[in-house]
């Protein structure tokens, strides 16, 4: 009798946690629209910035970000965007180069992303690195 239970016990776990599994997979957060944010640099000697991202998904389902942004290290670029469950990063690089990278979360209510960036300097001497935090909320 024991070992019938203790089949039935890890089956039940064992379905349970495949439930849990799919139910965090189909539940990815959904970052498509417009989202904009002031995002502040870890180093004293670099500016804030504002950015504007536009995502959508491309011909293939793929999120795409367009982005407008005042920053003097990198310039508008394309950021490829990826989710899963409530993690999102973006990531591109502008015409000269410099890369932008964003990673964090998005709240419950679907609305703010919290996110931490790094910038990598491009050949044109803008900026050699820089990293900071902020977040985007959706329009």
């Amino acid at each position: 009798m024991k070992v019938i239970a203790f089949r039935i016990g890890a089956l039940v776990t064992l379905l349970v946690a495949s439930s849990l599994s799919v139910a965090a997979v189909s539940t990815a957060a959904d970052v498509k629209g417009t989202w904009s944010g002031t995002f502040f640099s870890h180093h004293s000697d670099t500016e804030s910035f504002v950015i504007t991202v536009n995502i959508n998904p491309d011909g293939h389902g793929h999120l795409l970000g367009d982005s407008t942004l005042n920053s003097d290290c990198v310039k508008n670029l394309r950021l490829y965007v990826t989710v899963n469950g409530s993690r999102v990063s973006l990531a591109g690089s502008d015409e000269d180069g410099a890369n932008l990278t964003f990673v964090g979360n998005i709240d419950s209510t679907g609305t703010l992303l919290n996110l931490s960036y790094v910038i990598n300097g491009s050949a044109s001497g803008r900026c050699e690195s820089d990293d900071g935090t902020g977040n985007l909320g959706k329009r």
